[in-house]
């Protein structure tokens, strides 16, 4: 695995940012907030579905992620946007807030729009929705490009890569040549950026793996294609350790109520 290089430090525009996002939702009253060495853990909550009942495995109804909000604010988490943590994997940000969380979102699905942002935009929380562009605006399931740029304007939301129409790679290496599926992947991790930085004016950077299927020649080519940092679904902390085309995400559902929601968020090795 060859090393990954940044190309230039934080920007002036990025450090305002991160000075707006990254602050205790509860900070407890006379108590500053101390930062966290690099070697601690700090866990990314996935989310993927919302509404007021389960639709699937993937759903967490908005009053159970409402709870999830609030538990961070009344127990002082920090919640920090994903780039300022793989900044910190990458050994360019030493430090973070005490009791840090990240918030990430993959599909694009429509309650992300009508559930899930109206909740960020009242508590201010900073986000990243990880996004595959096939589905937008086609699919009866996802969001809009509208609606995209105008959640876009709020200026709590990163738009990533979740490849273009969401393949399962594991699939597609059995069914094609090698060279075919070597093209196939190139053109789901090009595509996408390449759709995403010009629908949306953005970025494009990072990779959630979709089904949280990666191995060392998907990981290979994500940093060929220009990516710095990927995401798993592994219910885990992010360590300094960690590889980073492979940084491990909590998967949520509506399972994930307040005591099993404090146990992801806080020291994982206890119940």
């Amino acid at each position: 695995m060859r090393p990954l290089h940044l190309k230039r430090s934080f920007s002036i525009v990025t450090a305002i940012v991160l000075l707006c996002f990254c602050l205790p939702l509860a900070p407890a009253e006379g108590k500053t907030n101390p930062e966290i060495p690099a070697t601690a853990g700090v866990p990314i909550l996935l989310y993927h579905r919302f509404g007021p009942v389960v639709s699937d495995s993937m759903t967490v109804t908005t009053p159970v992620f409402d709870s999830h909000l609030q538990y961070l604010r009344d127990h002082a988490y920090t919640v920090i946007p994903l780039k300022l943590l793989v900044e910190h994997c990458l050994g360019k940000q030493p430090s973070l807030p005490a009791r840090s969380v990240v918030i990430a979102v993959d599909d694009a699905h429509k309650t992300v729009y009508t559930d899930m942002i109206p909740l960020l935009k009242k508590h201010r929380l900073p986000m990243t929705l990880f996004v595959y562009p096939s589905a937008i605006s086609n699919a009866s399931y996802a969001m809009t490009w509208k609606q995209l740029r105008e959640v876009g304007t709020s200026g709590l939301v990163d738009f990533q890569s979740h490849t273009f129409w969401h393949p399962n790679f594991r699939v597609d290496k059995k069914r094609l040549a090698p060279t075919q599926y070597e093209a196939f992947v190139d053109d789901q991790l090009h595509k996408s950026k390449r759709v995403l930085e010009k629908e949306l004016n953005v970025k494009v950077d990072l990779l959630a793996w979709p089904f949280g299927i990666y191995d060392d020649q998907l990981m290979k080519r994500a940093c060929e294609a220009g990516y710095k940092a990927a995401f798993s679904i592994e219910r885990r902390h992010v360590s300094a350790a960690d590889n980073p085309m492979a940084l491990p995400r909590y998967l949520l559902n509506d399972r994930d109520r307040v005591r099993e929601f404090g146990r992801i968020v806080g020291n994982p090795s206890q119940g």
